[in-house]
């Protein structure tokens, strides 16, 4: 089977460079970063902080290089974050938090990816001689793990008022919070502007090959921009990356809505067949998750629908992830649902 073929939903991080994209790229103006800056490094800075609500931000190598950037700037070594259980930087950003940033992380469960705001506000600790201060929470939008679910801004309010009660900051983990933000129909701004700090992702839906952006105050990203260093976050003439990057904060995100109705039509069509493996309610941007628990492992099916030529990715022992981006088009569904459907019916109930 030649790689043209298969239909490849694993991640929207697969997603190529545009056309427009790579002119840019290859037209760039740049200069040497941590000297005396790269212009086009700057404008794409700008225009990310911007569009979130903040004074300034600080390109990034990726979206575990700004949370971890982040964390390195809110905390001291042995202060507390409060964060759902499932968060991607617990799962997936190699303990970053606790073997750089010294953070300790106290999970709590979370319901599509939300915590219980009422019991959040009675975990918070103000520390003492024995116990670690409670000195950050991380939320999450969208919610990766709950099958890429949104945080709307009555639930980013609330969760504002309790965090500035306690004299506290939240991040946000924002990687996906482009799709949020069309999803719900609403500027980015109004899910990120009462962050303290906020990370939002260039390589995922918006198809840009590299980068994030840590968005805060002007001082809390001076003090970022040493931690970057600390790192090895220190870079040259990045601006032909970042030059990706503005074509995608300028003109991708509102395509983002195809996505949303490319998943939402694998799931329908999927529910339609077997209606125990998808719960439609969750399937809010640009994922689709298959309960498998009722067919067996996740794994052997991930594998037999990637030898029929669709690739997707097997999240947990009974957890299918299929997630819809540019380069995925609605053609495509189509024969990716007729794969999935067939496998599906050919597989026995347990």
């Amino acid at each position: 089977m030649s790689e043209r073929a298969v239909i490849d939903l694993r991640s929207d991080t697969v997603t190529k460079a545009t056309p427009a994209m790579r002119r840019a790229m290859a037209e760039a103006l740049v200069g040497d970063d941590t000297r005396e800056g790269d212009p086009t490094v700057l404008r794409l800075e700008a225009k990310a902080a911007e569009m979130t609500g903040h004074e300034a931000a600080l390109f990034c190598s990726s979206g575990t290089m700004g949370n971890l950037v982040a964390f390195m700037t809110h905390l001291q070594p042995g202060e507390e974050v409060i964060a759902e259980r499932d968060s991607h930087f617990l799962r997936y950003e190699s303990g970053g938090i606790s073997a750089i940033a010294g953070g300790i992380p106290r999970t709590l469960p979370g319901t599509a990816g939300r915590l219980d705001l009422d019991r959040l506000a009675t975990e918070i600790q103000p520390g003492s001689r024995h116990r670690s201060r409670t000195a950050l929470i991380v939320a999450e939008n969208t919610h990766n793990m709950a099958g890429g679910t949104c945080l709307d801004p009555a639930y980013m309010r609330q969760l504002w008022e309790i965090a500035r009660a306690h004299n506290l900051p939240v991040h946000l983990d924002g990687a996906r919070v482009w799709n949020a933000a069309v999803a719900l129909g609403v500027p980015v701004s109004a899910l990120t502007g009462g962050c303290q700090s906020v990370m939002v992702d260039l390589s995922k839906g918006l198809a840009a090959p590299y980068g994030s952006l840590l968005c805060a105050s002007a001082d809390f990203i001076a003090r970022a921009r040493t931690m970057r260093q600390r790192v090895g976050g220190g870079m040259r003439q990045i601006g032909h990356m970042a030059a990706a990057g503005l074509i995608a904060i300028e003109t991708m995100v509102d395509r983002l809505a195809e996505d949303h109705a490319n998943a939402r039509r694998l799931a329908e069509d999927i529910h339609a067949v077997r209606p125990d493996l998808v719960n439609l309610d969750l399937v809010q941007t640009n994922m689709v998750v298959l309960d498998t628990a009722a067919l067996g492992p996740a794994a052997p099916i991930a594998a037999k629908l990637e030898a029929n030529g669709l690739r997707c990715h097997a999240t947990d022992p009974c957890r299918l992830r299929l997630v819809t981006h540019r380069d995925v088009s609605a053609e495509q569904i189509e024969q990716g649902l007729a794969i999935i459907i067939n496998v599906l019916r050919s597989l026995p109930s347990s």
